[in-house]
């Protein structure tokens, strides 16, 4: 069942074999979510209002705001006329890094580099991530198969991306939706982090599917938690081949049907 919170409905008109007739249509959500951190507010994104408290908690980490979950001492969600406020408390040490950031208008947003004033100020570099999930190609072909059974939103809606946690053997654990692929991505990185499942042992066993392209801030969020997989069901760009190697991370391309391209490390990929 879909979450009523990530629909809502709509009365349409539609027309079909030369016909029209009125129907009731299923409507993802999108609503302005602003992220307040101690107070400053630091960015709005339009996004799903699910999985909030995640979706706070997976951009902060991803966007190196915060280093685990231990530096949030409390979150509010709250509902106004405008759209969502998510207000963070955060330490000390995270927030004065953070108004560092603000100071130099380094402002990475989910889109990748918006804020940055300078073409300096990207990352291009990220250190090796720790983990290795060692998984078989036919892993990748069951989750690419499985996908769409975990996305309600999407079956109702046709409109939202899926981001999803998947064992070595290709079982899906997790899937979280949203109007925004990194948003999506990001509410799995929070998922994760409030379960505690970032730490080595977890991520030695699991790898990130997503039903979108896979972009430079894609590779980038899950390397910034050290996942080491990341298969994507469209194709990647080239600028993510290149940071996903720099990263040392596998970067899997166009799983479907059956199919899949490795573009970087295929070391962790077995033939069984």
């Amino acid at each position: 069942m879909v979450n009523s919170i990530g629909s809502q409905n709509q009365l349409v008109k539609i027309w079909t074999n030369q016909k029209c007739h009125e129907d009731q249509d299923q409507i993802a959500r999108e609503v302005p979510v602003a992220l307040v951190y101690n107070d400053i507010s630091h960015v709005v994104m339009m996004a799903t209002p699910t999985d909030l408290e995640a979706f706070a908690i997976g951009f902060s980490l991803s966007e190196k705001i915060i280093k685990s979950v231990g530096e949030v001492y409390s979150i509010e969600v709250s509902e106004g006329d405008l759209g969502i406020e998510i207000s963070l408390k955060v330490s000390n040490r995270s927030f004065e890094k953070l108004k560092e950031r603000r100071r130099n208008s380094i402002g990475r947003t989910g889109c990748g580099v918006c804020g940055v004033e300078s073409l300096k100020q990207i990352e291009l570099a990220h250190a090796p991530v720790l983990a290795n999930c060692e998984l078989s190609h036919g892993a990748i072909d069951a989750a690419a198969r499985l996908m769409q059974n975990y996305q309600p939103l999407q079956s109702a809606t046709g409109a939202v991306h899926g981001a999803a946690w998947c064992d070595e053997g290709g079982n899906i654990l997790k899937l979280l939706e949203d109007v925004g692929r990194h948003n999506a991505l990001d509410k799995l990185i929070g998922n994760l982090a409030l379960e505690k499942k970032l730490t080595q042992q977890e991520l030695n066993m699991g790898f990130a599917l997503v039903s979108s392209r896979a972009s430079y801030e894609m590779v980038q969020k899950v390397a910034s938690v050290n996942i080491s997989v990341l298969v994507a069901v469209s194709a990647p760009t080239n600028l993510a081949i290149n940071l996903a190697n720099k990263a040392d991370l596998t970067l899997v391309g166009f799983a479907r049907d059956g199919r899949h391209i490795c573009y970087t490390n295929a070391k962790r990929l077995k033939s069984a």
